[in-house]
């Protein structure tokens, strides 16, 4: 026997005395590639597309096909169905969608009915993000309200800044303060910042600053115009009384004077207006 061959059979020996002993009755195996690992273990982030390869092995002294699936995840094969020529293995590689944590199996079924399987372990993490929106602000005669949504991955413990121009200047400036809120993921809550000694008669612009941990920032505005209605429709009305007490007089002063040409010449009697005229 010549050296070469010498080596491909103390091979084949060592194959056959490692094999488990099940294993080597029914002839072929399925394992992860590579070696050295009982599983397949993968993480990524949500919507990840996640890549391994499973090793079909057959030891046997004929070919073996074999078909294969997944369970309990999303996964694809390179090629579902393999054949395996005797004493070869083939690498089939598979991707996983990372659609959230879960176990499953990588399956292979042969043309007899055996299966194989490796267990397969998903975990998806999301990467931390901090991020929130201010929305929806509204300038009221007592308070200011708005929307905080939180577009992150954590929960966020918000801060508010509140400063508000007028037409002469500022007229509202708060500094920053933790709001006494805890923000979840995908949550918006509707806040109200209360404002009882605003102008009674200005057009002010109001802008609003929150800001959390890790980097969290947004800025909105909104605008309101505050008139004392009451006070405006007392002097209305006092105008308009005037302005009517104006026309009675011109009008009568009138009226005199056309009444006063078609008289006679004589004594003249001149009447004057005294007092309020309704």
């Amino acid at each position: 026997m010549s050296s070469a061959a010498r080596a491909l059979f103390v091979s084949l020996l060592l194959v056959m005395a490692a094999a488990p002993p099940a294993l080597a009755a029914d002839g072929w195996s399925l394992v992860p590639a590579g070696g050295g690992r009982p599983a397949f273990y993968a993480e990524g982030a949500p919507g990840a597309v996640l890549q391994d390869t499973v090793s079909v092995v057959n030891r046997s002294a004929r070919a073996v096909t074999v078909r294969l699936s997944g369970t309990g995840a999303a996964v694809t094969f390179a090629a579902s169905r393999v054949r395996v020529p005797a004493r070869t293995r083939a690498d089939v590689p598979f991707t996983v969608s990372a659609r959230g944590d879960g176990a499953g199996e990588i399956v292979a079924r042969d043309t007899a009915g055996r299966s194989r399987s490796v267990p397969l372990h998903l975990r998806v993490g999301e990467p931390p993000l901090s991020a929130l929106t201010v929305e929806h602000v509204s300038v009221h005669p007592d308070r200011i309200t708005y929307d905080l949504v939180n577009r992150g991955t954590t929960t966020l413990v918000p801060s508010l800044a509140v400063h508000a121009d007028g037409v002469f200047g500022t007229v509202l400036d708060r500094p920053r303060r933790p709001l006494p809120v805890h923000l979840a993921p995908g949550r918006r809550l509707r806040l109200t910042e209360p404002w009882r000694d605003r102008p009674a008669l200005d057009a002010v612009d109001v802008r609003l600053t929150v800001t959390a941990a890790g980097g969290a920032h947004d800025t909105a505005s909104g605008s309101a115009r505050f008139v004392p209605w009451g006070a405006v429709t007392g002097t209305t009305a006092a105008l308009a009384a005037g302005g009517a007490l104006l026309l009675v007089r011109r009008h009568r002063r009138r009226h005199r004077l056309r009444s006063t040409d078609l008289e006679p010449e004589g004594p003249r009697t001149e009447v004057e207006l005294t007092g309020a005229v309704t």
